[in-house]
């Protein structure tokens, strides 16, 4: 059997998160609705068919959900250019691969957006990366299960979540994988660990140091 390690990629392989806010900030302000950028913060990692309510009511919902969305990303599009990797995110995969492990990346954004990170910036392939999927992969976003679920379809043994955000750590627990959390998107160790990961990492480089401590399990 394979152990996978399955990375999130907005806000822990790339610095994206804040980039996010702001946009989803700007999309809500076009329909003169105020979200302050914290809020919005927090919920960054959450599926954006999800996220318009969790921010801003279901009834900005009902009224404007779609053409917020539709907003948040021509909002977004202009700050492609200006995203980076984080430091150490390269040599994470790299390192992961060395010791034998299946390398799967997984994020409910844009396709767009996650090929550009994947192809232009990680080289995932070069990198000798196994699989990679969007959100137009799967129909649940977190902290659903569902693109976790499709991300690790053809693992033949136990699995670990690495990510960033309280919805990481939920949509794994619920399919029985550990995950392990780093503060890279801007969360707390506390909340993270409250919202059950398994260990908490400063950042990528932190997360390599303590590969041979990496909790693994089976997948439901």
């Amino acid at each position: 059997m394979t152990e996978t390690i399955l990375f999130d990629i907005d806000g822990t392989l790339v610095d994206t998160n804040y980039h996010h806010s702001v946009a989803w900030f700007r999309a809500f302000r076009r329909f003169g609705v105020t979200v302050p950028v914290w809020r919005t913060h927090r919920a960054i990692g959450m599926g954006g068919d999800r996220l318009v309510a969790a921010v801003a009511g279901d009834d900005v919902e009902k009224r404007h959900g779609d053409e917020v969305r539709d907003a948040w990303k021509q909002e977004f599009d202009p700050m492609l250019p200006e995203v980076r990797l984080f430091d150490g995110a390269r040599e994470a995969l790299v390192a992961a691969k060395d010791r034998g492990w299946r390398v799967v990346l997984a994020s409910s954004g844009a396709r767009e957006h996650i090929e550009h990170y994947v192809v232009e910036l990680l080289d995932f392939e070069g990198l000798g990366g196994d699989r990679w999927i969007t959100g137009e992969d799967a129909s649940g976003t977190k902290p659903d299960p569902e693109l976790l679920e499709v991300a690790l379809e053809g693992s033949d043994g136990p699995a670990v979540m690495i990510g960033d955000s309280v919805w990481d750590c939920e949509a794994a627990a619920r399919i029985g994988v550990p995950a392990v959390a780093l503060r890279t998107g801007g969360s707390g160790a506390g909340e993270l660990l409250s919202a059950g990961a398994a260990q908490v990492h400063e950042g990528l480089r932190e997360l390599v140091s303590a590969y041979s401590t990496l909790p693994w399990a089976s997948p439901k």
